[in-house]
């Protein structure tokens, strides 16, 4: 299992239109939460669809600080993904979402999008340093940083099956 130092941001963001950014990569990713390990990690299994592709990865992450963690990934096979399954969290949903990479100014984003949502989606960018500078896309109206705000991670947009109440300029 590789062993990784991430450093992330998580922005929040309007749904921009996609064909107007430098998409590398389209991947449907099915992500399931599994019962935690010790202290404050997290376990999950995510499955992949890249162009009828299918992968599997199995995740475990420590976090250290809001926007930085230890990440422990690898490739499983489609019978430990469905192994794995059974361990999966009752209390929070899978999330489906589709992930578009992209590439700016040196720079690659993430931006995740939810069928919950046509309006909303999450952007996010790994970096060498918590103070690197970040070059925004034009193209991308960013709404704010959501990096330290656990409501807009991954299980709790899955648990609420929405963007949080005090999102901006959307209602409902």
């Amino acid at each position: 299992m590789s062993k990784v130092y991430e450093i992330e941001r998580k922005f929040l963001v309007e749904f921009p239109d996609v064909d107007k950014l430098d998409v590398r990569k389209r991947i449907g990713i099915t992500q399931t939460y599994l019962v935690n390990g010790e202290g404050n990690s997290q376990r999950r299994v995510r499955r992949l669809d890249e162009n009828g592709e299918i992968s599997y990865t199995y995740t475990e992450k420590v976090f250290l600080t809001p926007v930085t963690r230890e990440e422990n990934e690898r490739s499983i096979s489609q019978d430990d993904y469905l192994r794995l399954l059974r361990e999966a969290k009752t209390d929070v949903r899978p999330v489906e979402k589709v992930r578009y990479a992209f590439n700016y100014h040196d720079q690659l984003f993430e931006l995740d999008t939810y069928p919950f949502s046509d309006s909303l989606a999450i952007m996010e960018l790994e970096m060498e340093s918590p103070d690197q500078l970040i070059d925004f896309p034009d193209n991308v109206r960013v709404l704010k940083d959501v990096s330290a705000d656990k409501r807009y991670s991954n299980a709790a947009l899955a648990s609420a099956g929405s963007f949080p109440a005090d999102k901006i300029g959307e209602n409902s």
